[in-house]
């Protein structure tokens, strides 16, 4: 009797042991509000899995994974996660406050809680509304070091995340803002060269969506705001609500509204025939008001190498003279914006 005791207490503990052994999987689910799609997918450079999203918002799946931080897309935004086998994590969010919104909970979720923390952090200490106002390097230098300082005093003081994640945000701090120095620079120089009252460079016979042909010229007698931007780029796809709420709310008055594509061949498989018709596509299917043009030349357009435009998007304002308000003008969803057309009486 007392052999089988025994073996019945190892049998359990083998039973215990087996119980208690790790997840070699993620457990991962969540609950959206406002959802933009059926489905959200997690994915990085090696791993890609779609998961469905229910009626009412809430998902759940499992992941086999490698350890690291992968993005979650939900159709229309991203963010990042950081993933390992065993973690159990639920993901709540609302699209309509997407990085502000988005929590993580349960086992493992601190990391990824770093992640959006961080995300935040960077966007408030990188505002471009304000940076972009600097106008000397002296002025740009000193902020960016003050970044800096915050961003490394930020990282030292998160506990209890993994050591991959600390390191690699500290290491990414100055590549980040060399990146952001060269951009604002060029921003700096680019008002010295075309200040206010300058002459604006212009185009001519660009080619509209309706087949005719507009000039700059032609635009005289109203401001006129211009989106240099393309198809493919999400950051300029991304003002397009804020650009079609600024035409209704200034329509009739003094101010034209301009999009210039900068599609071209090598953005479209080599075809200037593909960038048109995606340009066009994009404007039917995204119903975009205002003055519509192509660009003739893509990123080789002398109006584009005139301003010296190097990324997109890129917002210009002329006046109705044809001069130079700002050759980087603020973006639509800026209230910077609204407060330079009340300043301008437009």
């Amino acid at each position: 009797m007392k052999k089988i005791l025994i073996l019945l207490s190892a049998i359990a503990i083998v039973a215990c042991k087996k119980e208690e052994a790790p997840k070699d999987y993620v457990t991962f689910s969540g609950t959206i509000s406002n959802k933009n799609s059926d489905s959200v997918v997690i994915r990085s450079r090696d791993y890609s899995k779609t998961i469905k999203v229910n009626e009412n918002g809430t998902f759940s799946d499992t992941l086999k994974v490698e350890t690291g931080v992968y993005s979650f897309f939900d159709g229309s935004e991203a963010a990042p996660i950081f993933l390992k086998n065993g973690f159990e994590i639920n993901l709540t969010i609302d699209t309509k406050e997407f990085d502000e919104s988005i929590a993580y909970t349960g086992t493992g979720s601190e990391h990824s809680n770093f992640l959006a923390k961080k995300a935040l952090k960077q966007e408030t200490l990188l505002n471009m509304d304000e940076l972009s106002t600097l106008t000397e390097m002296e002025e740009l230098d000193k902020a960016l070091d003050n970044i800096k300082v915050e961003l490394n005093e930020f990282y030292a003081s998160q506990t209890g995340i993994d050591s991959s994640l600390i390191n690699s945000s500290v290491k990414d701090i100055e590549p980040m803002l060399k990146f952001y120095k060269g951009y604002l620079a060029d921003a700096i120089n680019l008002k010295k060269e075309l200040p206010e009252g300058t002459p604006s460079p212009i185009f001519v016979d660009y080619e509209n969506v309706d087949g005719t042909t507009t000039s700059l010229e032609d635009l005289k007698g109203k401001y006129t705001y211009i989106d240099v931007w393309a198809t493919w780029c999400g950051p300029c796809k991304a003002e397009i609500p804020s650009l079609k709420k600024l035409e209704r709310e200034y329509h009739g008055k003094n101010i034209n509204f301009v999009s210039l594509s900068i599609d071209d061949d090598r953005s479209h498989g080599g075809s200037w025939d593909k960038a048109r018709e995606d340009w066009k596509t994009m404007i039917a299917d995204k119903e975009l008001g205002g003055i519509q043009l192509f660009a003739p030349e893509g990123w080789q357009s002398q109006f584009i190498k005139d301003y010296k435009i190097k990324g997109i998007p890129r917002f210009i304002l002329i006046d109705p003279d044809g001069n130079v308000v700002t050759p980087d003008a603020p973006r639509p969803s800026s209230e910077k914006l609204i407060e330079l057309f009340t300043s301008l009486s437009i």
